[in-house]
C-alpha cells in the first residue's frame, strides 16, 4: 500500500511538472498588424510571443484577470480588458510591455474591439444602459453598445447602441463590420 501511495505521489509531481513546460489554455490570441507575433492570454495574464515559435514574453503580471487583446494598428499598442478594480475596463499596454493605463471607468463591463484607423481612439462594446426607449436592454455580455474612447484618456463617445459583438473598422475606417446578435440564444 505504501508503494503504491509513494509510486502515486511521484505521477502526481511528474505530471504537475510536465503541465508546466507544456502550457494549455492559451486564449485569445490575437496576430500582430504585421504578421510576426501573437499576444495571447494565458492565466489571467497577456503574453507576446513570435509568430514562428518560440519563448512567450510576460506582458502584463497582475492578480487581476486580463485578457482579450486587441492590437493597434501601427502594432505599438494593445488594448485589452482587466478586472483590476471589480469589473472588467479597457485598457492599453505597448507592445513591448511596460506601464499599463486605464482608458474606462464605468461600472458595466467594457470590452475593447479595435483601434480607431488612425490608432488615437479604442472601439469597445459595453453594457451600459443607453437610452430608456432602446428597444434592447443590456445583459450581461449580450447586446453591447459601441464606444470610442481616446488612447489618451477621456470621456467615452457612444457609437451605436445596436447589440454588436467583434466589431472592428473597415481599412479606411469608413465603416464598422460586427457579428449582429438577435437573441439570447446561442450563437
Amino acid at each position: 500500500m505504501q508503494k503504491l501511495i509513494v509510486c502515486l505521489f511521484f505521477l502526481c509531481i511528474t505530471s504537475n511538472l510536465s503541465a508546466q513546460t507544456n502550457p494549455l489554455w492559451m486564449r485569445y490570441p490575437a496576430i500582430s498588424p504585421d504578421g510576426k507575433e501573437i499576444v495571447f492570454s494565458f492565466k489571467g495574464d497577456l503574453y507576446k510571443v513570435p509568430a514562428d515559435g518560440g519563448t512567450a514574453m510576460q506582458l502584463t503580471k497582475h492578480e487581476a484577470h486580463d485578457y482579450q487583446p486587441v492590437w493597434s494598428h501601427d502594432g505599438k499598442t494593445i488594448a485589452f480588458a482587466s478586472d483590476r478594480y471589480g469589473n472588467f475596463d479597457v485598457f492599453t499596454i505597448s507592445s513591448n510591455g511596460g506601464e499599463v493605463t486605464r482608458l474606462t471607468y464605468n461600472s458595466a463591463q467594457d470590452y475593447p474591439f479595435d483601434f480607431s484607423t488612425d490608432n488615437q481612439s479604442v472601439l469597445f462594446g459595453s453594457a451600459r444602459h443607453t437610452v430608456n426607449t432602446n428597444v434592447r436592454f443590456p445583459r450581461g455580455g449580450l447586446f453591447l453598445q459601441s464606444y470610442l474612447v481616446p488612447v489618451k484618456g477621456g470621456r467615452s463617445v457612444l457609437i451605436s447602441a445596436t447589440g454588436m459583438e467583434h466589431a472592428q473598422y473597415n481599412s479606411d475606417g469608413s465603416m464598422i463590420v460586427y457579428q449582429d446578435r438577435k437573441g439570447t440564444e446561442d450563437a
